[in-house]
């Protein structure tokens, strides 16, 4: 007696990871959860992705309504290109020195008993409280030609004084380190008290001296708040614009200024977009070596633990 074979279901089994997106979306809690996220999403869509998208398209639009990269083109050529390289310089150097001063203070102060630390600390972070325009005024005042500083290296014959310590470079990277030194010695403050000092006293113990002691055993340590200061400092300063505008001359114009400048007496808002997009795409980069140098440290600390 032939056996007949049952017909082939017609419907098609649902794939596993379908079912259980259905069973996720058909539970009370999950469709609770999302109910609550869509206010804080709507408000990102809102407040942040739609004017980042609306400078971009804005960015690549021509005086004809159409598509052009004429913008970008003029904004890495001339006068234009020199200003960005100067923004990445001045940057960098505000970093860099702001790594240097920060480093000292937040090594200081992690070394002190925990009243006098937190009062350093306070004279540290309180005046980033204060508003940056009367900061800024404060180091105009300070810097001047016939200001604190150089009346005092004057009054001490110092040789050279009086200094052009304003409308120049110097005058930006001090103010704008000035402004970035607070992130830096919150960074790295962290980091050094965290940091467990028996290690030290064992490197000691075993003969190392300081220099070897804070090359081989504290620096590696301190390594990712110094990387995290660093770039923060970097971001924070590429699109700074009040400082640099109040004390620095026309060859310290930054992106910051230049894009203001377009606004307000230009009326040219395709390229200050641009301008835009390129700080926004820096600042991405800048991220993306964050990302990469914690990467890389990971990876060295690893092999020397596995060797």
């Amino acid at each position: 007696m032939a056996v007949l074979a049952p017909a082939p279901s017609s419907i098609a089994p649902v794939p596993h990871k379908k079912r259980r997106t259905r069973v996720s979306l058909s539970d009370r809690r999950t469709r609770f959860g999302l109910l609550n996220a869509t206010p804080v999403v709507v408000y990102l869509l809102i407040l942040f992705v739609y004017p980042i998208f609306s400078t971009l398209m804005l960015s690549l639009k021509g005086d004809n309504g159409g598509f052009t990269l004429h913008w970008y083109a003029d904004a890495f050529a001339g006068a234009n290109l020199e200003i960005l390289l100067t923004t990445l310089r001045i940057s960098a150097e505000t970093s860099l020195l702001a790594l240097v001063v920060g480093f000292a203070l937040a090594s200081a102060i992690s070394r002190l008993k925990p009243l006098w630390a937190g009062l350093a600390m306070l004279v540290v972070v309180v005046p980033h409280f204060i508003s940056a325009l009367v900061r800024t005024y404060g180091w105009i005042i300070l810097l001047g030609d016939n200001g604190v500083v150089n009346n005092t290296l004057t009054d001490l014959h110092f040789p050279g004084a009086p200094f052009e310590l304003l409308y120049n470079e110097i005058g930006v990277v001090i103010g704008t380190t000035a402004v970035m030194l607070p992130y830096t010695v919150l960074l790295l403050y962290a980091v050094m008290k965290g940091i467990d000092r028996r290690l030290l006293a064992a490197a000691a113990s075993m003969g190392a001296g300081r220099i070897t002691i804070f090359r081989r055993v504290y620096v590696p340590l301190v390594a990712p708040g110094l990387v995290n200061a660093g770039v923060l400092s970097f971001i924070l300063c590429l699109g700074y614009y009040l400082t640099p505008a109040l004390m620095g001359g026309e060859k310290q114009t930054m992106v910051a200024s230049l894009i203001d400048e377009q606004v307000m007496k230009q009326n040219q808002w395709n390229g200050a977009s641009a301008l835009g997009i390129i700080l926004l795409l820096l600042t991405f980069a800048g991220l993306l070596l964050l990302r990469l140098l914690k990467s890389a440290g990971e990876a060295l600390r690893n092999r020397g633990t596995a060797s």
